[in-house]
């Protein structure tokens, strides 16, 4: 049946996964109308990842969230290890701190956060919803229409049958790896593709005797297969399985029953007898199975029309590195500000072609930095030293599109050590602590959801040249002057953005340095006004 009344929106977000719920949110914040719905009940239970980068926590924190996100981190946060053996009740083989080669150090403000995926999703949820996104869960996509005036989408609501259609002009495809949009419209992929397979599921049982007071986030296990998983969650007594299966040699998850799935948790746990109950990884869902695919693949376009692809539905890389949820943020927040500029008529639409020339190149390295990663042959062969860390991946690639301002001479390199900041246009804002008040402040704090000039102490005249611009072209741009508003004590600003004493940095509102200049030009103003014309396609 079809409902009586249509329903329009600036933008229609498909997938209600960290994807989706952080665009949603993003937009929202922005002022922007956003519907977001998802075909599932509500969000998972079960936890695709289990910690988010620092990259990450620097966005959420631009947007005041990331208090609330540490008071829900895990309750094993403070013991982030992995553990190897043959089964739980076996001698550990290894335990490996995970966040050790990956925490960010004096690059930013925050670490990660150890917060399982599914906790996160709630949070933002929960925050896009009170910025004013509507969000439906239980409700799925049917059809679209990708025209070029706008998109109409025909949605039904699950619980009741009740079909509507939503007119809305742009639509962000965050449905996953499945990538039923993408595909619809005819985009494939390019990569290794499907590289394993594995069943997960979720029990409840009391492990207490083979747990012997140890504390873990991962476990890997050689039984029932070599590559088990064991994740415990956050619910006491509460864990989840990971088997491998062979997909190409004709296995499925259909020979997981539920009763061959209670067999594998007591292999796995080294209990033969052990007293378990199975959990549907969805509530309300009658399957207690996922099928979880490791790959790698990146979209060929990231764009049709008014359609755009993020997260999973872009781009699949291996769980090495964590990379798969932050990259996912990531993208939103790139989108996002550009739609919304866009929307609010302070931008040309050519900005949103940017999102494609700026994120599509960031999910290559990062697909290939997962692959090496996983493949220990690889450093067994001595190429270990050309590979990109994971600090590097995260906070260290490169942008290059019209809405940057590349200067000559720029490394035709996919990233920079963030260890060394150069300032350069087309990197992250590099963070360094002022103080503002008596107070220590990061850049990357003064630099949240608008455009930011930061000068030099010297560079008096920007402030009466940014105040002229923003009035002009109706854009929000805040100054901060080093040694007016804030201080440098360690004076670290000028080397960090690679300007001098009266030179400024203009920074995107995703928080990536969009132009700069190392002296106050004769006409500032001038100068300014063209390369924010520039940035925003009004050229």
């Amino acid at each position: 049946m079809t409902g009586p009344h249509d329903h329009e929106t600036s933008v229609l977000v498909v997938g209600g996964g960290i994807t989706g719920l952080s665009a949603a949110f993003f937009l929202a914040r922005q002022g922007v109308g956003v519907t977001l719905v998802e075909r599932h009940p509500s969000t998972a239970i079960m936890p695709q990842a289990r910690a988010f980068n620092a990259r990450s926590l620097e966005i959420f924190r631009t947007f005041g969230l990331e208090e609330e996100i540490r008071e829900h981190q895990s309750i094993l946060a403070d013991m982030p290890e992995m553990i190897g053996a043959d089964t739980l009740a076996g001698d550990e083989r290894f335990r490996i701190d995970m966040l050790a080669q990956v925490r960010p150090g004096g690059i930013s403000p925050v670490d990660w956060a150890m917060i399982d995926q599914d906790e996160l999703e709630r949070v933002v949820r929960a925050h896009a919803e009170e910025a004013g996104a509507d969000v439906r869960f239980a409700t799925e996509l049917v059809s679209f229409d990708n025209a070029a005036e706008g998109v109409t989408a025909t949605v039904r609501d699950l619980g009741t049958g009740t079909e509507s259609r939503i007119r809305a002009d742009y639509l962000i495809a965050a449905d996953g790896n499945r990538a039923g949009i993408r595909h619809q419209l005819g985009v494939e992929a390019d990569g290794p593709g499907v590289l394993g397979h594995a069943a997960h599921f979720l029990f409840d049982a009391d492990l207490g005797d083979v747990l012997r007071d140890r504390r873990f986030l991962l476990a890997y296990f050689d039984q029932p297969k070599t590559g088990t998983v064991l994740v415990p969650l956050g619910r006491l007594g509460r864990w989840m399985l990971g088997v491998p299966f062979q997909a190409d040699q004709g296995e499925s998850l259909d020979d997981f029953t539920e009763q061959r799935c209670a067999e594998l948790a007591r292999t796995a746990v080294g209990i033969p007898d052990l007293d378990l109950t199975l959990v549907p990884p969805v509530p309300g869902w009658s399957r207690m199975l996922m099928d979880v695919r490791i790959g790698a693949m990146v979209a060929q376009h990231y764009r049709v029309g008014r359609v755009f692809f993020a997260g999973d539905c872009a781009h699949v890389v291996p769980p090495t590195g964590s990379f798969g949820a932050n990259t996912g943020i990531a993208d939103a927040h790139n989108l996002a500000w550009k739609l919304a500029a866009v929307l609010h008529g302070q931008a040309g639409p050519d900005l949103l072609d940017t999102y494609e020339a700026e994120r599509h190149p960031v999910a290559r390295t990062t697909m290939d930095t997962a692959l090496q990663i996983l493949d220990a042959r690889h450093y067994a062969e001595g190429d270990e030293a050309t590979r990109i860390d994971e600090v590097t991946m995260a906070h260290g690639y490169r942008y290059r599109s019209a809405a940057v301002r590349t200067e000559p001479g720029t490394p035709d390199t996919p990233v920079e050590d963030p260890r060394t900041p150069s300032g350069r246009p087309g990197l992250r804002a590099p963070h360094v602590w002022l103080e503002r008040g008596g107070a220590r402040v990061s850049t990357v704090d003064l630099c949240g959801g608008t455009f930011t000039l930061l000068a030099g102490p010297e560079g008096a005249p920007w402030t009466a040249a940014a105040e002229a611009v923003a009035e002009e072209l109706g854009i929000e741009l805040d100054v901060h002057r080093v040694e007016d508003d804030v201080q440098d004590p360690d004076k670290r600003f000028p080397e960090a953005y690679g300007i001098g004493p009266s030179g400024a940095s203009l920074v995107r509102p995703d928080g990536f340095v969009a132009w700069r200049a190392d002296e106050v030009p004769a006409r500032p103003e001038q100068d300014l006004r063209q390369v924010l014309r520039e940035i925003l396609a009004l050229a």
